[in-house]
């Protein structure tokens, strides 16, 4: 697949995002890069590889739920733009009507 300025302008305007210069042209050099990769790739062998279905063979290793005090009320108020005594102060977002 041949990576040019039209192909980037479509991406870019199905991403909403804008490259101009020397954007676009770090861009169409790292999505030339990647598809290099991907079709490199392909050309490794794979017949006879069954299907993963997971990476490791361990399953599920979880941890217990510890609760732990990391930081006080006041330090996490300490920098609050507004507040009310324990409680962060936010602006309304729901109307009731």
């Amino acid at each position: 697949m041949k990576i040019d300025n039209d192909l980037i302008d479509k991406l870019s305007g199905l991403a909403k995002l804008e490259f101009q210069g020397e954007e676009k042209e770090a861009i169409k050099k790292d999505l030339t890069t990647m598809l290099d990769f991907v079709e490199n790739l392909q050309s490794v062998p794979t017949e006879g590889v069954e299907p993963l279905i997971y990476m490791t063979n361990e399953k599920g290793r979880t941890r217990a739920d510890e609760s732990k005090v990391t930081i006080s009320k006041e330090e996490a108020l300490k920098n609050a733009p507004q507040k009310d005594s324990f409680y962060f102060k936010v602006p309304k977002v729901i109307n009731k009507g």
